[in-house]
């Protein structure tokens, strides 16, 4: 690993949770790994009136905060002397021509080469005006072999439309592909990166990574936490849009993808992109019978208040905190194999999963030896909170030939690899910084994705939902959702 081109990284949005908790800690982090150029600046923007040296203090505290110990003098001097802050409002047009004179001061001091990567750590109705402003000052333009970038995070878009407009807005900046990056912090996860290589540096797998062995796949992202205080953006964006348009299709395509002819960015996309391509439009039949909505309730202790009870939640809201969805990706390796998703908010426990389950191998052998009691085989793939992969298989247990035991491999990562501090945000502001774009969304895969849930939300539009609340805090979701993959003589794993 090389480190990057000299550059100043921009956040806008530096006052927020995100710039503290993640942001600055990441860069820490990429530093103390000696992957951060030496020629460097980061120029923080927000809204408080506030100087460098304030600026400096707070986010010090908030980095040690985050890592959990006193940080290293040297090393947090050397990022304080590139630290810098300015104050503005981003929808004034000009404070970007102010920003350009900074941007241009800080470049000649630090010897970036005019390099920019502009990071919107700001509301997602900012994400198409900042843009707009940093193209009307000319510092989206790249010349003279220095490059200009984007970072955005999600939500992109509120639905196909939304998403649709937003691109178009970012094009309209003068903006190409190549300059935006449209982050998902999942991707920064090692355990969801090692699901590629675990997938293509196993030569066991690939064979039976198919409609011939695979009876079906279960994918879980579940919270036990409720929406906490971010109920005035959840309640307009609920379960279906915060998880599974993004997260959950994310892994569902590193589950599901064809091997690409190589690792490069638009490669790996390209599979990407065709297992969305592959999922059949749902009709309003489809979401009757194919997917389940549910809104938790409150639970057995005092503190697990129903939903409509949390802050900022309109007391009447229809808005769903859980989505379950039977899938099927047509095409020739997985043509009539099921993927269950599910993500819930006030689960039982938090987890997150992927579970490929095989077919039964043919059992009138072990029948006529009495035994009534094989199971299937399970690979699961454990992103959080005990991060590893295990493989579960049957083994006899001691004693006549008549019982047989599931058995269980287990590999950890914190067992083997050990853990170290990050935020998940280290590998992403790296790649960002060197221009690979592998692990960051393009505009066809964000729409294609859109593309999947538009008629589910306009379904849902359409017919009233269930008696909300349908679940208990503290359980695992609605009835509904077990009815949902029992259908097929198959069970959620708990």
């Amino acid at each position: 690993m090389s480190n990057p081109d000299p550059s100043i990284i921009v956040i806008f949005g530096a006052s927020g949770d995100l710039t503290r908790r993640k942001l600055l800690p990441a860069v820490y982090n990429l530093a103390e790994s000696h992957l951060l150029p030496e020629a460097f600046a980061i120029l923080g923007i927000a809204r408080p009136p506030i100087d460098d040296t304030v600026f400096r203090s707070d986010m010090r505290k908030a980095v040690e905060q985050a890592e959990g110990e006193p940080l290293d003098p040297g090393l947090w001097r050397h990022i304080e002397e590139r630290l810098h802050y300015a104050h503005g409002d981003f929808q004034d047009p000009g404070f970007y021509e102010q920003l350009k004179a900074r941007l241009a001061d800080l470049d000649k001091r630090h010897q970036t080469a005019g390099n920019y990567l502009f990071y919107l750590a700001v509301p997602p109705e900012l994400f198409g005006t900042i843009p707009k402003y940093l193209a009307g000052a000319d510092l989206t333009r790249e010349q003279d072999h220095a490059w200009r970038r984007v970072v955005i995070e999600k939500p992109f878009g509120y639905d196909l439309e939304s998403a649709c407009k937003l691109n178009a807005n970012l094009h309209a900046a003068g903006l190409n592909e190549s300059q935006i990056y449209r982050i998902d912090h999942y991707l920064g996860k090692e355990t969801v990166q090692n699901i590629r290589a675990f997938r293509f540096a196993n030569g066991i797998f690939e064979p039976i990574w198919n409609r011939r062995y695979v009876d079906h796949v279960q994918m879980t992202v579940a919270e036990t936490v409720g929406v906490e205080q971010r109920g005035a953006y959840y309640d307009r964006a609920g379960a279906l849009r915060d998880m599974v348009q993004n997260h959950m299709f994310l892994l569902l395509t590193l589950v599901a993808m064809e091997p690409p002819i190589s690792f490069r960015a638009d490669d790996v996309r390209d599979e990407k992109v065709k297992v969305l391509h592959a999922i059949p439009k749902f009709t309003d039949a489809d979401v009757g019978r194919a997917v389940v909505r549910g809104q938790y309730g409150r639970g057995p202790t005092p503190d697990m208040r129903a939903y409509r009870e949390e802050p900022k939640v309109d007391p009447h809201s229809t808005t769903e905190t859980f989505a379950a969805l039977e899938l099927q990706i047509e095409n020739w390796r997985w043509a009539g194999v099921p993927f269950y998703l599910r993500t819930g908010k006030r689960l039982e426990r938090r987890a997150t999963e992927i579970a490929v389950q095989f077919k039964l191998p043919p059992l009138l052998l072990f029948r006529k030896a009495g035994v009534r009691d094989a199971r299937p085989n399970v690979l699961a793939l454990r992103i959080q909170p005990d991060e590893g992969i295990s493989l579960e298989f049957q083994a006899k247990e001691p004693g006549p030939f008549d019982h047989l035991g599931t058995v269980k491999m287990d590999f950890s990562y914190l067992d083997y690899f050990g853990a170290e501090p990050s935020t998940g945000y280290e590998t992403l502001l790296y790649d960002a910084m060197i221009g690979d774009q592998t692990l960051f969304h393009r505009m066809d895969m964000v729409e294609a994705g859109w593309q999947v849930v538009q008629p589910i939300l306009d379904a849902w539009r359409r017919s009233p939902p269930p008696d909300f609340p349908n679940y208990e805090s503290g359980t695992w979701g609605p009835a509904e959702a077990d009815l949902l993959i029992e259908r097929g003589d198959r069970q959620w794993r708990s």
